[in-house]
């Protein structure tokens, strides 16, 4: 026997992760579920139940919904799969398209998909781009309040996990998230977003400009698209003028590919 299969034999599994993956697979199982219905499934105590669940909400991969008091799963559990799924239609649908698109519109591109509590970069156009000041590559993380693509994601993403979010983000160590704090603010940001389609990043300590649309699959967000532009090469108005509805075009063929993809 070697050596690793004497430490496999010996290693003793973690009980209160089992058990949190245990309810968890349970959750996946239904559209909403009691506290009782839970520990019966599970066979464990309610109190125990109870304490797993909390913290699935406390880490965003949860919900407990104030209308019926049932846990429901966000889709942040996505994120679990994320070198799965993702990596498919990113490769083999949505990369094909956003270098098409990066030929005509010149400046730089970047897809993003929601991960953990943070927009993580899946593919961009910059090595390909003359226009890109910084050279990004897939990979990188930017925070939620913080990005063009993470208040896109944010808006439209669905309202259990909307709120879960949320409520992860009132505890961010991230300084851009602390916004989040504040609901009025985070209303109005939601609201012009939801009503434009789109949505502008603007740090003045920045030499670019960000704008990004949605990217959607069966009614649902999963993502964005982002463009960077040079903000002393155009004015933000004339941008948003001549590239929000290239860039809405190409969200909506790449919605079209992706039918059926996620069922």
């Amino acid at each position: 026997m070697s050596k690793l299969d004497h430490q496999n034999l010996t290693i003793r599994p973690i009980r209160a992760l089992s058990r949190g993956l245990g309810i968890l697979r349970e959750l996946n199982q239904f559209n909403g579920a009691s506290v009782t219905d839970i520990a019966k499934r599970v066979k464990l105590p309610r109190t125990t139940s109870y304490r797993i669940l909390e913290t699935l909400c406390f880490s965003g991969f949860a919900i407990r919904d104030k209308n019926d008091d049932l846990y429901r799963l966000t889709s942040q559990v996505r994120s679990l799969s994320d070198g799965y799924n993702d990596e498919t239609w990113i490769k083999n649908i949505a990369k094909p398209l956003l270098d098409n698109l990066g030929k005509e519109l010149v400046w730089p591109l970047a897809i993003s998909t929601f991960s953990g509590d943070s927009m993580l970069v899946r593919e961009t156009t910059d090595k390909s781009s003359p226009l890109a000041l910084n050279r990004y590559t897939p990979g990188i993380r930017v925070s939620i309040l913080g990005s063009a693509s993470g208040r896109i994601y944010l808006t439209f993403c669905e309202e259990n996990e909307k709120e879960a979010l949320l409520s992860l983000l009132k505890n961010s160590p991230d300084k851009a998230n602390n916004i989040a704090k504040d609901k009025h603010i985070i209303t109005k940001i939601i609201a012009r977003i939801r009503k434009d389609g789109f949505t502008i990043m603007d740090d003045a300590r920045s030499s670019e400009i960000s704008m990004a649309v949605p990217i959607f699959s069966e009614r649902k967000a999963i993502g964005a698209i982002v463009m960077r532009f040079i903000r002393s090469a155009i004015k933000t108005d004339q941008a948003v003028q001549k590239y929000i509805p290239l860039l809405k075009k190409a969200s909506k063929e790449l919605e079209l590919r992706l039918e059926g993809f996620f069922s």
